[in-house]
């Protein structure tokens, strides 16, 4: 029916809905092959061959438009051979655009006319404002803008129905804030209790003082269409031996694939650094303090890093800062995702606490233009009661959490000696000395035996 009512014209048709439904395909393929349409008794698909009046089939020309995701697409050029030879055409619609001007323009009309369309109050500039920040915020980065309108959609209504109960003519600034803050109040329950443990002790994340081996990772976790970041302690302990770094989520099975990789990466980083010039004795264990069930993702990397080396370097670790970020051998930070859910995860355990103006977050420079941080974060940001560090190198955020130069290797291949890969290297040096004495040892007392 739908293609006869398309004769002469276009059909668009979301694929997933058209092959749930069944003989859909193979009627359409019919169709597209043979240029007609011919009605057919369901029963003839299951073998029970009917006699009766078979209507001629009825010619048609339509341009066929199958609507759906790159998944599905993929799916069907792996798996069905006719459907490369019979929609040629691939067409890919990002789902952000770059931010400017026009752009601007275009989410102010949309708001205009879904007002209009639908009856709710028009928006003021700062409410239009509003939404074009939380455009960046749907998007996860301040230089573009999401093009999900549904999500736009909805708090442009849930907006308007604030400013309706408040009396207001216009919508204001104060009713978008009001809506994002309702919507996020109907979904943050678990990040409520997740803050309120950390709050009372429950969960350990120091927000002051300094530690050895012990640094403020950050994590996120998603919940459907609801995510939210939380600070999570980092330990590590390093000892004389050979073992190398071990990790022991991925020794538990609680390590996904490229966790594992994260920690091997900056194992190799350790290496190239300090084993150029002498064997490479290291034991250290890693570990996520209190968390029970898998974690993925190499975004701990580089505060991975931090509590090895602080561990070995014998030097505290400012508790009042939480980092995130990858790192690679060369010991360059890569950018990592859900950096605002992050930051903000890391405010609000300082805010329930008490801000101290010395408390933030270090994120990799290449991560800033993802920032779309809520109004409050930026706030206090402005004031100097937050922090957020944009760094490109280990060494950079080593400095920013240890307080002291991370060393840079002089004409004769050794690190100054108070800085932080002067001190690992020179304890590194003794843990070799000490591994060769023991093998000393124990090969005198073979030859005894």
């Amino acid at each position: 029916g739908a293609m006869l009512q398309a004769n002469g014209g276009y059909l668009i048709l979301q694929a997933l809905d058209l092959l749930r439904q069944p003989f859909s395909w193979e009627a359409l393929k019919r169709v597209i092959k043979t240029g007609a349409v011919t009605i057919e008794d369901p029963s003839e698909f299951y073998g029970f061959a009917t006699a009766g009046l078979r209507p001629e089939p009825i010619p048609v020309s339509v341009k066929v438009i199958l609507v759906g995701t790159a998944g599905i697409y993929h799916l069907l050029q792996a798996y069905e051979e006719d459907f490369s030879k019979l929609f040629k055409v691939k067409a890919d619609f990002d789902v952000e655009v770059p931010h400017d001007e026009r752009q601007e323009r275009q989410y102010a009309r949309f708001v205009s006319r879904l007002c209009r369309e639908e009856g709710l109050p028009h928006f003021g500039a700062e409410a239009v404002a509003e939404v074009i920040r939380q455009g960046f915020r749907f998007a996860d980065r301040h230089d573009r803008l999401s093009l999900r309108f549904s999500l736009v959609s909805d708090l442009i209504r849930e907006a308007g129905y604030w400013a309706q109960k408040s009396g207001h003519a216009l919508v204001t600034r104060a009713d978008v804030e009001s809506a994002l803050a309702h919507q996020r109040r109907r979904a943050d329950l678990p990040e409520q209790w997740l803050q309120g443990e950390i709050a009372e002790g429950t969960l350990m994340v120091d927000l002051q003082g300094e530690v050895i081996g012990q640094v403020n990772g950050l994590s996120v976790y998603e919940l459907g269409d609801y995510s939210f970041g939380r600070p999570t302690r980092i330990t590590a302990r390093a000892y004389v031996g050979t073992k190398g770094v071990i990790d022991i989520q991925r020794e538990v099975d609680l390590a996904g694939e490229i966790h594992s990789k994260g920690v091997m990466t900056l194992a190799g980083f350790l290496a190239g650094k300090f084993a150029g010039m002498q064997p490479f004795a290291l034991s250290a264990t890693l570990t996520f303090e209190q968390t029970y069930s898998e974690i993925e993702g190499d975004s701990a990397a580089v505060a991975e890093l931090a509590a090895v080396l602080s561990s070995l370097a014998d030097l505290p670790i400012r508790q009042s800062l939480a980092v995130t970020g990858s790192v690679n051998q060369l010991g360059e930070i890569q950018p990592i995702g859900g950096v605002n859910e992050k930051i903000e995860g890391f405010f609000e355990s300082c805010k329930r606490r008490g801000l101290t103006g010395k408390q933030g977050v270090i994120i990799p420079a290449r991560n800033i233009k993802h920032l779309a941080l809520s109004r409050e974060v930026v706030t206090a940001v402005e004031e100097g009661r937050f922090s957020v560090y944009g760094v490109d190198t280990a060494d950079q955020a080593l400095e920013l959490l240890i307080g002291v130069p991370a060393g840079e290797r002089g004409a004769e291949g050794t690190f100054p000696p108070e800085s932080i890969y002067g001190r690992t290297a020179a304890r590194l040096e003794e843990m070799a000395q000490i591994v060769a004495t023991w093998g000393e040892a124990e090969e005198d007392n073979r030859v005894k035996d």
